[in-house]
């Protein structure tokens, strides 16, 4: 960093577009890191899910089905479609989506609500990314999510409000740190010569630069032009893991607010299962509850959803059935479950066979009286 200090001579005139600082930190960045990490992560995981829809216990594959789990829109396959909502739920704490006249489902960047006690909520000025539609949707044309009372963007900032400076002052105490500290002594320069200031400006812009990017810079000494260094070392220095343990603790707040295991989130290993677990009761269930009643609302009227028929949503499961293989022997044997039953909790469609839909009790599990009754026959 230059310091230019004035020389006895009163007419000399500061160089006033001289750059004195280098550009400002970033503080925008330890907002985009704990979006980018905490709301990317549940989003990734809610899109490995899939949309079921149920008619008398069966999973039909209709338009319906391919919108939610293949083509939305014209633009966006199914994933980025629920990333992009996802991501917006939680962010913002809401999500519209539109329905379009090609029935294209869309979501809304900006909208404006209007909310009554016993009348459908109206949205209007409704615009998609430069387009602006000019009609006014009830709420029974749309589908809006709620996350919570109040935005993790709000959360967020208020966050920020007490990590941010701190964070900022110790990134520009670790800049700082072995931070090259001179001053120019530059002798008077006529006050109508511009050229000569010009000439005076470039030559301490490339010994600047000189300094910055090379390990060795020579600075030619001129006439009226003097730079010395004043650079030390101070025993108290701010080291990059004070910083890294600022920006966790950040993380961890927005990870909470949420409910995502910060175990989880720093890649920790030791009891994963059950971090995972968590993970999936407390994170990522309550959102697809959300998402889920909120389709079957529109989407499935009150008959059809009181003889079963629905929308589900199987999310992606954290073991195979290799590794459920010995439970799910124990509860088919034990007359818990049927063969069905087991399949759909196992994320499997139902198979056509009578054989699934019956209960069996392996000797083992019946009573004394039965089994010895039985027999050899069984």
């Amino acid at each position: 960093m230059f310091n230019l200090f004035s020389t006895r001579n009163e007419k000399l005139e500061i160089l006033d577009d001289l750059s004195l600082y280098e550009d400002k930190v970033r503080k925008t960045a330890l907002k985009r890191i704990a979006i980018e990490s905490v709301i990317g992560m549940i989003s990734k995981t809610i899109i490995q899910s899939e949309f079921r829809v149920i008619e008398d216990g069966s999973n039909v594959k209709n338009e319906m089905y391919y919108r939610f789990n293949v083509k939305p829109n014209v633009n966006q396959s199914a994933a980025r479609f629920w990333e992009q909502v996802v991501n917006k739920l939680i962010y913002d704490g809401e999500c519209l989506i539109i329905k379009a006249d090609t029935d294209d489902l869309l979501i809304a960047d900006d909208y404006m609500r209007e909310t009554f006690a016993i009348f459908p909520d109206k949205f209007k000025n409704v615009i998609v990314k430069d387009y602006e539609f000019k009609r006014v949707f009830n709420r029974n044309e749309v589908i809006f999510f709620q996350y919570g009372n109040e935005s993790l963007s709000s959360l967020i900032d208020s966050l920020y409000y007490d990590y941010g400076e701190l964070l900022a002052r110790l990134i520009e105490f670790q800049l700082r740190k072995n931070q090259i500290r001179a001053t120019v002594d530059i002798e008077a320069v006529a006050g109508k010569d511009e050229k000569a200031k010009k000439r005076l400006q470039n030559f301490i812009n490339r010994t600047y630069k000189a300094i910055k990017e090379k390990a060795i810079a020579i600075i030619p000494q001129q006439k009226g032009f003097t730079y010395q260094e004043h650079s030390k070392q101070t025993g108290n220095q701010v080291s990059v893991d004070e910083i890294n343990k600022l920006t966790n603790g950040f993380m961890d707040q927005v990870a909470n607010a949420v409910g995502l295991p910060v175990a989880l989130l720093r890649g920790d290993m030791a009891d994963v299962e059950k971090i995972t677990r968590n993970y999936m009761k407390f994170c990522i269930d309550p959102i697809l509850k959300i998402i889920r009643d909120e389709l079957n609302m529109q989407f499935i009227s009150k008959d059809d959803y009181l003889k079963g028929n629905n929308i589900d949503i199987r999310r992606v499961t954290y073991s195979n059935v290799f590794d459920v293989a010995s439970s799910v022997d124990k509860l088919r044997s034990s007359g818990v479950l049927n063969g069905n039953e087991l399949r759909d909790e196992l994320g499997y469609e139902h198979a056509d066979d009578p054989m699934m839909d019956k209960y069996f009790i392996t000797k083992n599990y019946q009573e004394s009286s039965q089994a010895l009754e039985g027999g050899d026959d069984e």
